[in-house]
């Protein structure tokens, strides 16, 4: 169910939307249900202060557990963890505002620190449609949910690509924001200088409407903007099989007049992973410092060490990472003179086995995802079908969050890409 059927039956039967939500959770296994959901609003239908009138009335959408939920403990998917505030984050405001419900919260990858679904406390979030593999992280529980048709849209965050991975492994859009905003001030921090707010949506045509109704952008394209491909080989990431073709064929429908990235700017952006996470990791151990070492046995053993390695950088690699930082944010101010899009892959293969979520293949990832991280770039994910339920996806990274070649990517996408129903 879209948007506009959720509201339609929100707004003319509560109790019914109250029952098919619940309907639609026990699709998940008793299993799956705890590594998903973090916390669930018994009757969040049945509330007296919904808007009847406003644009989202009675549309359900559940909460990545990093951002403050009235009521509910707040656990960034830690075992240790938790903070009830009184008071909400600015999003979810924002989205009540527009007469949206929340539902509840979702589950991510400890500390929002991975790319995977994994999770040693609360068990691993598997791809709805192959349970074997990984829903992709670190907004696991969201991108589930969304994927699995039980709610039609949820929020996340994205700092190296959590919003990105998961939306192109379940098959899913997704919209990244920039960092700084006041919609991820407020929310539990990962690395504040990268750290953005976003959701994840089954269409193009939910994920259109958000953005038109959150970003106010009111500035359509009256042309066809000038955008350019970054393919993963030239970033020096190999994708197996005919993965590339794939992506460019699907490139090439939504805009056939595309050009090749400048082999200048590519250069610049190649080996963006290391310098992203000396900065990543010197900010999550400042937030993490205060009980990194006190409750070490009580992190997973990963996040543990991501965080830890923070304090150990040498100052010439602190100077180093800086240097690539502001590097790649020139390479793209010089970037968008001539284009007003850039699109590249998201992920090197489909979704990968949780045994198969190693380091190499996070690196391959981290390859693709931190060049629009380190320019602190508002992104939209679109999936890309390889049938059987598996998925790659692009990412359509663009100069400000009011773009007006955003609406006419996801207009293209309307027209000219399968329907994820």
């Amino acid at each position: 169910m879209d948007i506009d059927a959720w509201q339609k039956l929100a707004r003319s039967d509560p109790a019914a939307a109250q029952r098919e939500f619940q309907r639609r959770c026990e699709r998940l296994s008793p299993s799956q249900q705890r590594a998903v959901w973090a916390f669930i609003d018994q009757d969040p239908f049945g509330k007296g202060d919904r808007l009847h009138d406003a644009p989202l009335t009675g549309v359900p959408f559940a909460i990545k557990d990093l951002f403050y939920f009235a009521g509910a403990p707040t656990r960034a998917g830690s075992s240790f963890l938790s903070r009830t505030s009184r008071q909400e984050c600015n999003l979810i405001v924002s989205l009540r505002q527009l007469g949206a419900v929340p539902v509840g919260t979702t589950h991510l990858h400890e500390f929002a620190y991975g790319l995977t679904g994994g999770n040693p406390h609360y068990g691993n979030v598997q791809h709805p449609h192959h349970l074997s593999l990984t829903s992709g992280g670190s907004s696991s529980g969201s991108a589930a949910v969304v994927a699995a048709d039980i709610v039609p849209f949820a929020l996340g965050t994205d700092t190296g690509g959590s919003l990105r991975v998961p939306a192109a492994y379940c098959g899913i859009f997704s919209w990244r924001d920039t960092p700084h905003h006041p919609w991820i001030q407020d929310a539990f921090p990962l690395a504040p200088s990268f750290d953005t707010a976003g959701w994840l949506t089954k269409s193009p045509q939910d994920l259109r409407r958000l953005h038109h109704l959150l970003i106010n952008a009111s500035v359509f394209s009256t042309g066809t903007p000038h955008g350019a491909y970054l393919s993963a080989q030239s970033l020096d990431v190999e994708l197996p099989g005919n993965f590339e073709a794939v992506l460019a064929e699907t490139t090439n429908r939504i805009a056939p007049t595309i050009a090749p990235a400048p082999s200048t700017f590519a250069a610049v952006l190649k080996d963006s992973a290391q310098p992203y996470s000396v900065l990543q990791s010197t900010e999550a151990f400042a937030v993490h410092q205060h009980h990194l070492d006190r409750r070490k046995a009580e992190f997973g053993e990963a996040v543990w060490q991501r965080i830890d390695r923070g304090r150990r950088w040498r100052a010439d690699e602190l100077t180093r990472a800086k240097v690539h930082h502001l590097k790649v944010k020139a390479a793209f101010n010089v970037f968008f003179r001539d284009f007003d899009y850039l699109v590249m892959p998201v992920a090197p293969t489909p979704a990968l086995a949780h045994d198969d979520s190693n380091q190499a293949n996070r690196d391959a990832l981290l390859a693709l995802t931190t060049p629009g991280s380190l320019a602190g770039l508002p992104i939209v994910t679109v999936p890309v079908p390889l049938g059987d339920g598996l998925s790659l996806g692009l990412q359509y990274i663009f100069p400000d969050r009011q773009c007006p070649a955003i609406d006419w990517l996801l207009r293209r996408c309307e027209t000219s890409l399968p329907s994820n129903s």
